[in-house]
């Protein structure tokens, strides 16, 4: 069994995102875009990043219709859009470590944004690879069970024959995780099972964390994140912060 509770930081943005779905879709949006034209056009079966920025659409209740139109216009000559991926790493207050991932149309914009936030609330961002190396990537399908009414061996047979590595029960959910190369199939298989996603992407998990004590810390810790979780560049922030 994991020792991450994904559905901690689910909870900590949950509030935050039903009230900014719509900045949600966008985010979505441009992810899906980029996997169309990077890799490898617009048929989810044989795209299995397009398939990744599918199942994470469908477990944020993005409309299908839109879904379409969004890889119809990636695929399609007509459009201009033109970003790139990049990902910033460093340190929040009390050595924190955090990872940002960004999809721009100019890195420079992004990455003076970025590093603003670092410096504004206590930390420092870091060269490439400075704390990557301590979170390890996954495949993460979060199911709902806030009735109770899942069996646990039940969901790790199902998880496993869907070709997941781990289960954990953390309660109200069961988070099932899987190499990132078979996340699609695995979400795809517990979707088809009749399992509730609640949430379905491609995650860097840390592989320990840190706890902070001082008010102060927790503060700025806070802030930081909701900052730049709030821009419009950032797809994903990930942390090692025990909130």
């Amino acid at each position: 069994m994991s020792g991450h509770s994904k559905w901690k930081n689910i909870q900590r943005t949950k509030g935050a995102q039903d009230a900014k779905r719509g900045k949600i879709f966008t985010k979505i949006a441009r992810e899906i875009i980029v996997a169309v034209k990077e890799g490898g056009g617009g048929d989810p079966a044989n795209n299995s990043r397009l398939a990744a920025a599918v199942a994470k659409a469908k477990a944020a209740n993005m409309p299908g219709d839109g879904i379409k139109r969004t890889i119809e216009k990636a695929a399609g000559s007509g459009s201009g859009d033109s970003y790139e991926r990049v990902t910033y790493e460093g340190y929040g207050p009390c050595g924190v470590a955090v990872i940002v991932e960004a999809m721009t149309d100019n890195r420079n914009r992004t990455a003076a944004e970025i590093r603003h936030h670092f410096d504004k609330y206590g930390g420092n961002m870091g060269a490439a690879g400075c704390v990557s190396w301590s979170f390890d990537k996954k495949g993460v399908v979060v199911i709902d069970n806030e009735d109770g009414d899942l069996d646990e061996d039940q969901v790790l047979l199902d998880a496993i024959d869907a070709g997941a590595d781990d289960v954990e029960n953390d309660g109200d959910v069961f988070g099932v995780y899987s190499t990132p190369e078979g996340f699609p199939a695995v979400n795809n298989a517990l979707e088809a099972a009749g399992y509730k996603i609640l949430s379905a992407q491609v995650e860097m998990i840390p592989q320990n964390y840190v706890t902070l004590t001082n008010p102060a810390d927790i503060k700025n810790m806070e802030k930081m994140l909701d900052l730049m979780e709030d821009s419009d560049d950032v797809q994903n922030v990930w942390h090692n912060y025990n909130g």
